[in-house]
């Protein structure tokens, strides 16, 4: 009767619907499980076995790594670099042992400790290192992309004075010197603690020393404070940071 092939339409619409869900659940589960080994893989590359584990009071999960196991002789270039603790010489007229001594002791004296050296400090030969959490990592657009720097992110210091229409948002203050040959450098920072309200807004203080122009011979050594929110670490906290190229 039309009544029940009415019924059979309906029952087999509903089959096929319950398939239909089944497998989208399936495939949605496995995608989720291919995603947490992926992002497990790479917190067991990024996060070495630490020597001394201390955790800070702000939630923070500093781990004292052994230096020739940091995270940047993963490197291909540097897999099989010896680390040098000390220069082989000092170029003249760079340092007086008098002055270098006298300054060392008012540097420690004045010295400025970070939030987590509440509950203790790293041992020698180790560096401390921010343990990448899971959560960390899926802030990121893509496990893959997670910690890495967009290209254009790298603004190039034309001036003391740059042209902010033409800069994306990206408003700074450089001053800068160049040509000639440097040994070293140093800066005094004040940290601050700015309030950064979008996703994709972050601000920083650093020192900067580059070498190359800005394409792929661009070599680049930064330190200095930091605020990234959220995608970085997930918090307005104010951090100290390194990055190199």
């Amino acid at each position: 009767s039309v009544g029940g092939r009415r019924w059979r339409m309906r029952l087999l619409a509903a089959c096929l619907w319950c398939l239909f869900s089944v497998s989208c659940a399936g495939g949605e589960a496995v995608v989720a499980s291919r995603k947490k080994g992926e992002v497990q893989k790479h917190l067991r590359r990024l996060n070495k076995p630490p020597i001394k584990t201390i955790q800070s009071p702000d939630g923070d999960i500093i781990d004292c790594v052994h230096v020739s196991h940091q995270p940047a002789f993963d490197h291909p270039f540097l897999r099989d670099h010896k680390i040098q603790m000390q220069p082989s010489y000092h170029p003249e007229g760079l340092y007086d042992d008098a002055e270098n001594t006298m300054q060392h002791h008012v540097d420690a004296a004045d010295s400025i400790t970070q939030l987590w050296h509440i509950n203790g400090r790293c041992p020698v030969d180790t560096v401390p290192i921010r343990r990448t959490k899971k959560e960390d990592v899926l802030r990121a657009t893509s496990v893959r992309r997670y910690g890495k720097k967009k290209h254009r992110s790298v603004p190039k210091p034309r001036s003391a004075n740059p042209d902010l229409v033409n800069e994306s948002g990206h408003q700074h203050a450089i001053a800068y010197v160049e040509g000639d040959k440097y040994y070293g450098a140093k800066a005094t920072i004040n940290v601050w603690d700015p309030s950064i309200q979008q996703p994709n807004e972050f601000s920083l203080s650093q020192i900067w020393i580059l070498g190359g122009s800005f394409g792929e011979d661009l070599n680049s050594i930064e330190a200095g404070w930091q605020v990234v929110s959220p995608d970085l670490y997930g918090d307005n906290n104010t951090r100290l940071f390194t990055y190199w190229t």
